[in-house]
């Protein structure tokens, strides 16, 4: 899995939300600035914690997958271990002894 900064696409909403508000609050169509609406500015902290919390979930859930990952590597590296020729053929031997084969 390639690393990538997982704040890459979210440190460009603030940006984005200054841009936003201010364009809001320089509307051309009035002469003088309008003060922010408080249930657009509620609105918008809604969603950023929303975000927030979507963020720690992949996260997690980024990390659930790369631990899963790593444990597959393991057991595919085990398996291939154990179903080479050589280990095989002394795992045979072994067994036919102990159960006197």
């Amino acid at each position: 899995m390639p690393d990538r900064d997982p704040t890459r696409r979210t440190s460009r909403i603030p940006h984005l939300l200054d841009r936003v508000l201010q364009h809001h609050r320089d509307d051309p169509g009035s002469d003088e600035p309008q003060p922010p609406d408080p249930e657009i500015e509620q609105r918008i902290a809604v969603l950023e914690q929303r975000i927030e919390h979507l963020e720690r979930l992949l996260e997690g859930l980024q990390d659930s997958v790369h631990r899963e990952s790593t444990r597959l590597d393991a057991d595919l590296e085990d398996l291939k271990r154990r179903i080479d020729p050589a280990e095989l053929s002394r795992s045979l031997g072994r067994h036919a002894r102990d159960h006197g084969l």
